[in-house]
């Protein structure tokens, strides 16, 4: 009997890896010959894991690979560090510190937890989906641009054949059939994240967030770079190599979901939420998954201050990535286009162009771009930025879910956002987090409220 594990099996690896090198300007050819000459395969398009098992020879030279490839220099290595003291040399519009840093109130904290989950929720049913299945089945109901929930109530049958809803999130993501927020790792992280603070306040190590997670997190609720890193914890690699170890998706969206909470605590000081969130990424993710999370982090930081518009967040998120990085580039890339077009569709359709052909649907770069075309073209507007974060396809819950956290936070408040986004969550979340199943989004706002008046 052979257990097919996704996002670990050597295999797997290599392609998502050889693709990887591609992106970095690496010279893998000689690799990628040998790997395909052996009857390797590419990496799965879309699932975690391929369907047929290795052969033991295979398996092998996969690890082999594997090892050889993480020799190769990469030519944009200068442009892209991943050590704090380097990052904020190559950023020459880095943040000051702050001297009295203004106080985040509960409401906005309740606003930016009930933002996050209802973003994430609206996200969760077409996750995986192509964008052109996404459209179908909105338009189907009437339902585009997004401004409610998907519903499979009046979708042709053949059009779900074609393009079914994502198999574990449908039960309990459509709006027929929401009962609170079900549980999701791009909740859980933010729980963890809150239970890190909890038990070593700020001055949490990597090496702290490595045990937390061996303690609190069951490694089936891990995936990509999480689920690699967790996997090399347990062979004894330590932080930050275990973000390094045959991981092909430390530049993927993971650390980027799991930066909320440091900004949400650190109001009005971007620097020193993206300091925080660096400590965190860098147990899972190097260069541009490192500034997925330190650009979230302080763009939220600022938000929670409450004295900036959207705009004004997404700036002072790029003051703490590097300028001539490929994350920067898309993150500008996606501000422009908003900017430029009048048609958030045509926005997108951009943006796949661009991305589509070369990244896969859960790398930072592609998803970075339309979060922040997203949240640009909607001007602040809660509906429209989960809506169009999610509209635009690839790793859609997870921009969602961001989206809805920085919307929530400008929007100040639970009353401030339209009832029929909160009023299904029910005030209750479901996670394996321990302490936190079916905990209320008002109970985390003043757990989170602690955590920001800490010192």
């Amino acid at each position: 009997m052979n257990v097919r594990l996704t996002w670990v099996q050597p295999e797997d690896l290599v392609g998502h890896e050889l693709r990887q090198a591609a992106q970095d300007g690496r010279d893998a050819r000689e690799i990628e010959e040998r790997w395909y000459a052996a009857g390797g395969a590419p990496a799965p398009g879309r699932a975690g894991a391929s369907e047929p098992p290795a052969p033991p020879r295979l398996r092998a030279l996969a690890e082999l690979l594997l090892d050889e490839l993480a020799l190769l220099d990469s030519p944009l290595a200068a442009d892209e560090p991943t050590g704090l003291d380097e990052i904020v040399a190559a950023c020459p519009h880095w943040p000051s510190p702050v001297d009295s840093a203004p106080v985040v109130g509960r409401d906005r904290l309740h606003a930016a937890w009930l933002g996050r989950a209802a973003g994430c929720l609206l996200g969760k049913p077409v996750e995986k989906l192509p964008l052109d299945g996404i459209r179908a089945l909105a338009r189907a109901t009437g339902n585009w641009p997004l401004t409610s929930w998907f519903t499979a109530h009046g979708v042709p049958a053949e059009l779900l054949a074609a393009h079914p809803w994502n198999r574990r999130s449908a039960p309990t993501s459509l709006a027929e059939n929401i009962d609170g927020m079900p549980e999701d790792d791009d909740l859980n992280h933010p729980l963890l994240t809150l239970l890190l603070l909890q038990r070593h306040g700020r001055s949490f190590t990597t090496a702290d967030l490595a045990r937390l997670w061996l303690d609190a997190l069951p490694a089936g609720r891990t995936f990509t770079a999480e689920r690699i890193a967790y996997g090399n914890l347990l062979a004894g690699v330590e932080p930050p190599g275990t973000a390094r170890r045959r991981n092909p998706f430390r530049e993927w969206i993971g650390a980027q979901i799991r930066a909320d909470v440091h900004g949400w605590t650190h109001p009005g000081d971007p620097a020193g939420a993206a300091a925080q969130a660096h400590r965190d990424a860098v147990l899972t993710h190097t260069g541009n998954g490192v500034y997925g999370a330190m650009f979230t982090a302080a763009a939220l930081a600022v938000a929670a201050g409450g004295e900036s518009d959207v705009h004004g967040c997404l700036a002072a998120g790029l003051r703490v990535v590097p300028p001539h990085s490929r994350y920067a580039r898309a993150i500008r890339l996606g501000i422009e286009t908003a900017r430029t077009e009048g048609e958030f569709d045509v926005v997108v359709d951009r943006l796949h162009a661009v991305y589509a052909d070369t990244h896969h649907w859960v790398h930072v770069l592609p998803n970075a771009a339309l979060l922040a075309a997203a949240l640009t073209h909607a001007d602040g507007d809660f509906t429209r930025s989960i809506g169009l974060a999610v509209s635009g396809g690839w790793d859609t819950d997870s921009n969602g879910a961001t989206a809805g956290s920085l919307a929530g936070l400008l929007a100040g408040g639970p009353d401030a956002l339209p009832d029929h986004w909160t009023a299904p969550l029910k005030n209750r979340l479901a996670t394996s987090v321990p302490g936190f199943d079916r905990t209320g989004f008002d109970t985390l706002a003043a757990l989170t409220h602690q955590e920001a008046l800490r010192p």
